[in-house]
């Protein structure tokens, strides 16, 4: 994830639908039609975004939860962010508190 990526689904989540093109054009998203277009294909293979055709995406779920923070889409790291109620124990594994 980048920056650009942020962007995109801040726009997406206030509008719903668009195409790259109309994301540069609102002046929200301020990176070149390509440069966006390339970022919405690859949010598109993490489920972050839905090509609808046409070149028009849509956020997802997935889209929304991660900008709120709900999960981390980094390589290596789990689907969820930890909770604040959760700990390690000693062996590593996540334990929640009941």
């Amino acid at each position: 994830m980048v920056l650009a990526d942020d962007r995109i689904l801040e726009y997406l989540s206030e509008v719903e639908t668009a195409t790259p093109g109309e994301m540069v054009k609102s002046g929200f998203v301020r990176y070149s039609n390509g440069y966006v277009s390339e970022r919405c294909q690859k949010m598109a293979d993490k489920g972050l975004v839905n090509n609808l055709g046409r070149g028009v995406y849509a956020i997802t779920e997935r889209g929304e939860q991660y900008l709120r923070g709900e999960i981390d889409t980094s390589e290596d790291a789990p689907d969820r962010v930890k909770s604040s109620n959760e700990k390690r124990s000693s062996a590593g594994d996540t334990k929640e508190n009941v």
